[in-house]
């Protein structure tokens, strides 16, 4: 490849890329302050944001006009073959109105419940929201946490009804919907279709129009806020950066207010969509920095970059993103360890809310303990590393992180404070050191057409679950707020829901702290001995129906032997739950044709002693498979 420039430019395999091309940059002080919006895309899932954002390039010109053109910003593998958004990504727009050029930075970001980390850092960029909502299906519960994300931050509201094209499609009801839930005019209001393009240009139209320019200083120092951050093998770290005052040019000095760590800028640029180099980039635009960072951590998300020696106020971050479920993960085969390691560590570089904690078990052998935003997120993690990096990898049943307020000075002064946060039920203290036991707890919203209302309220309680608010969004459409403990509704409460509901009713969690809970340690024995691995905690009134599961599902997936093998569950001394895998043994009486009963209850009696010596010495060896089929996510039933 020739010198000067960088591959990531050639990518579009649409485009031939000849050398003067890439050194080709572009001045970007021809757009001044007034001329620049830089907005986002939000919306409840599969509502169209990633279709909005296709039909939107297209029009600027920013990619040709083809049949190919589908998620075009979604990159990851994962998130085309689910046809969902991940990861927030960015693209900056030119565009003509009235005879002015405008600079629009467009950042499409995720809809699911899991990703609103990605939201929230996505919206501090941007001074306005586009907030998509389907004609068809109306408001949904994320298209609420989403505009409450927006509405917190400040930020113009520009509500667009898309799929207007379909069949069964009443923008007029979804107008009433938004006037009603969010206290929008209905006028406000733009009817897309995304698909179709009917239309998408007023709404090109309407972000200039509404949404304000940002409010920076081009005079001052730079200030740049670093929003998101990738890796590259052989450039080091992407950081995608918005600018909130001063210049940056190549060749600049610029230091981390987190790490106070200097840097040379190499190469900056816009993403439109794929890397175009520029010149400098100014206060009010968004774009991405290399800067020799080796290491993810050191472009810390939420951090400020400023010029070297000239020191600023740093801006405010994010909140760091709050793992609200833990799993363990350990590689299938030993030997596989520290490939798995040099992965994990590249994905949690592009996906810094993933929380890594080193553990290891008797039977599974070395691994880590790790910290998820929800299931849907674990799950993708697990995928993206299976198609990224060829790594197969055991995912144990994922827990959530309770709290334990010691009574004993003695363990006070061990934990050296007096409240503790347990991660691995196998770290679970013993009810006579403790005060009380808290679990998290989360503010659920589902929203559903009413004539599935008493089933959803029956699940809800069912899942121990509080009712804090219902309310009518339509005649027909029902908003019902609950208070979940955050276990009820980790491992299938989102499956039940749906198949409830016929796929109607939409469901999202923020969290609500902590509440006191009845926790038990449940441990798993077999003939006697406990199982490390298996022990888990459950509310008290569960315990019975969570112990018998586990149980059930052993004795399906331990091998026999040659003795009896008792599968116990226990919550201290107290047997809850038993099972019984039966012993192999040899038809004694084989050899006796009739014959009185006295010399077959004898061979019997003789086999049934050997067994019991045999249960005594016998070893039960749990293999790995067992253990796998156990521990893999699978719906209490």
């Amino acid at each position: 490849m020739p010198s000067g420039g960088s591959a990531a430019e050639c990518r579009a395999p649409d485009r031939l890329c000849s050398s003067a091309d890439r050194k080709e940059k572009i001045d970007m002080s021809g757009f001044p302050v007034e001329n620049i919006r830089n907005f986002s895309i939000i919306a409840h899932v599969d509502h169209g944001k990633s279709t909005l954002a296709d039909r939107l390039l297209e029009l600027t010109g920013t990619i040709d006009k083809t049949k190919n053109n589908r998620q075009v910003l979604d990159k990851l593998q994962v998130e085309r073959e689910r046809g969902i958004t991940v990861k927030a990504q960015t693209a900056s727009l030119f565009y003509n109105y009235e005879g002015k050029q405008y600079l629009l930075n467009l950042i499409d970001t995720p809809g699911h419940v899991d990703f609103s980390y990605e939201v929230s850092r996505s919206l501090s960029a941007c001074q306005g929201v586009l907030l998509v909502v389907d004609a068809n299906e109306g408001i949904q519960a994320q298209t609420v946490a989403n505009f409450f994300l927006a509405f917190e931050a400040q930020l113009s509201v520009i509500p667009v009804i898309n799929k207007i094209d379909l069949k069964n499609a009443d923008p007029e009801r979804v107008e009433k919907q938004i006037e009603k839930v969010f206290d929008i005019p209905s006028d406000e209001c733009i009817k897309i279709s995304a698909k179709l393009g009917i239309n998408v240009e007023s709404v090109l139209q309407a972000v200039i129009e509404r949404i304000p320019p940002p409010k920076v200083h081009r005079k001052n120092p730079l200030r740049a806020l670093v929003f998101d951050s990738t890796f590259d093998q052989y450039r080091g770290v992407i950081a995608n950066v918005a600018l909130f005052d001063g210049v940056v040019s190549q060749g600049d000095k610029i230091a981390s207010a987190h790490t106070h760590k200097t840097y040379e800028v190499n190469e900056i640029g816009i993403l439109n969509p794929n890397e175009q180099q520029t010149h400098k980039l100014y206060a009010g635009q968004v774009g991405y920095l290399i800067a020799g960072m080796k290491d993810v951590t050191e472009a810390q998300i939420g951090d400020t970059l400023y010029l070297h020696k000239q020191p600023v106020e740093p801006l405010p971050g994010f909140k760091s993103a709050k793992p609200m479920v833990f799993a363990g993960m350990y590689p299938v085969d030993q030997s596989e360890y520290n490939n798995l390691k040099s992965a994990l560590e590249k994905l949690t570089l592009n996906d810094s809310s993933v929380t890594v904690h080193r553990d290891s078990s008797l039977a599974l052998g070395a691994g880590w303990r790790l910290g998820f935003l929800g299931l849907l997120h674990m799950d993708v993690f697990n995928q993206r590393l299976e198609q990224e990096y060829n790594a197969s990898v055991i995912l144990t049943t994922p827990t959530v992180p309770y709290k334990a307020v010691l009574s004993s000075a003695k363990l006070i002064k061990e934990y050296r404070e007096e409240e503790i946060t347990i991660i691995n039920p196998a770290q679970f203290p013993d009810k006579s050191k403790v005060k009380e036991y808290l679990e998290p707890v989360v503010l659920g919203t589902i929203i559903t057409p009413d004539e599935y209302t008493g089933k959803i309220m029956m699940l809800c309680q069912a899942r121990r679950a509080v009712e804090t608010d219902m309310m009518f969004i339509d005649q027909n459409r029902v908003m019902l707020k609950y208070l979940f403990p955050l276990n009820e509704i980790v491992v299938d409460f989102y499956d039940s829901l749906k198949s409830l509901s016929s796929g109607y009713a939409s469901f999202d969690y923020e969290d609500a702290g902590y509440q006191t809970a009845e926790l038990v340690k449940m441990d798993i024995l077999l003939n006697g001995n406990i199982v490390e691995e298996l022990v888990t905690v459950v509310h008290k009134d569960k315990a019975h129906s969570v112990g018998k599961a586990i149980c059930e599902r052993l004795k399906d997936s331990l091998p026999r032997q040659l003795f009896e093998i008792a599968i116990q569950a226990a919550i201290g001394s107290k047997i809850i739950a038993r099972e019984t895998v039966k012993a192999y043994r040899k038809n004694v009486l084989a050899k006796c044709y009739g014959g009185d009963i006295t010399r077959k209850m004898k061979l019997l009696k003789r086999q049934a002693e050997g067994k019991k010596k045999l249960r005594k010495v016998g070893n039960v060896e749990v293999p790995k498979d067992a253990f796998i089929k156990v521990l893999k996510t699978q719906s209490n039933k």
